[in-house]
């Protein structure tokens, strides 16, 4: 059976194929409705299927979309890989994902892969790129859009949330709403801390909390990787210590989870005993017992703009380089609030 081609379509459909292709890839140009349903139904009587690997050597560009995530398994990346990959669908791309498992090198690894896939765009979720990760991008005629992270390495666009501002707020929250003499803060591994990196950015935000209500922090900062794992063998140490802190800051939720873990096995009431809060507002924190007090955003928009961003949307911010999207307090039990 003869390959059914382009021309055919346009031929059944009495247009030509030009149209026929701005019907398939939605534009450049606008087509009118009726046309676009002879051709739509052209396309459905002949049984074509457009060669998307033809469409991309002619273009040089794919309708793939490259994200790289730290670590997919963690519940705030699961959940900002599935926007990224919704609002893709949206606009007609696909998405490939690799996971840097916060090595450089893997990082660096998937940015060649893609970039030479000549994919459509690029959106990078990391802890803080590295050199080589800068000039890889560099290297490349693609846009690469930064997402959760605002590093100042890559002069590059970016969507990220008020890291610092949001820690600041629910650091102030324990301080004067609910007067916990001290809050402590579980950090990450801060051997290496990269500018723009949101868990820097919440260390921070908790430093300024507590300086602003005149209290130090020194021996008041833990770190621990950011799941849930290790976060429970450091909180473990940290609860069953002389120095149990009354209220502690954990910089992402998957680590309050690990800590909410340690403190029940410990057998200390939270929040009677200890508050804890988190930070990313993943499903999963309506569910932990108490449900947890954390820091939200609108996932959901931010992939939006990412993908319009990375893909070049003249409608939807071509013109943009950064956009900060705001946080918001979501008030539950384990500080020691009612609701």
């Amino acid at each position: 059976m003869a390959k059914v081609t382009r021309d055919d379509v346009a031929r059944l459909a009495g247009t030509s194929t030009a149209v026929v292709s701005y019907v398939i890839n939605n534009g450049p140009r606008p087509v009118a409705a009726g046309t676009r349903e002879r051709v739509l139904a052209a396309i459905k009587e002949l049984g074509y299927r457009p060669d998307r690997v033809a469409q991309a050597m002619a273009s040089q560009r794919t309708d793939l979309i490259g994200l790289i995530v730290p670590d997919a398994r963690q519940p705030f990346f699961a959940e900002l890989a599935h926007a990224v990959e919704q609002a893709a669908d949206e606009r007609g791309k696909m998405v490939l994902v690799g996971n840097s498992d916060y090595r450089d090198e893997r990082e660096v690894h998937y940015l060649r892969a893609f970039l030479g896939m000549r994919v459509s765009g690029l959106i990078l979720i990391s802890m803080g790129p590295s050199e080589a990760a800068a000039a890889e991008i560099d290297a490349w005629d693609a846009r690469v859009v930064l997402l959760h992270e605002r590093p100042e390495s890559i002069d590059d666009v970016a969507v990220y949330l008020d890291d610092i501002g949001g820690a600041e707020r629910i650091t102030r929250h324990l301080l004067v709403d609910h007067g916990y003499p001290y809050v402590a803060c579980m950090g990450g591994i801060e051997s290496t801390p990269k500018s723009g990196d949101p868990v820097t950015d919440h260390v921070t935000g908790w430093r300024r909390a507590m300086a602003e209500a005149g209290l130090p922090t020194e021996g008041r900062l833990f770190q621990a990787l950011y799941d849930r794992y290790d976060a429970y063998r450091v909180a473990l140490d940290i609860l069953a210590g002389p120095q149990r802190p009354p209220a502690l800051m954990c910089a992402t939720d998957d680590q309050a989870f690990g800590v909410l873990r340690a403190a029940r096995e410990l057998r200390i009431d939270v929040p009677g005993e200890l508050a804890v809060v988190g930070f990313d507002d993943v499903k999963e924190a309506v569910l932990t017992d108490p449900p947890l007090t954390t820091v939200g955003s609108d996932r959901q928009a931010m992939a939006r703009a990412a993908v319009d961003l990375a893909i070049g949307d003249p409608e939807n911010g071509q013109g943009e380089r950064l956009r900060q999207f705001p946080v918001a307090l979501k008030i539950r039990r384990s500080c020691g609030c009612g609701g």
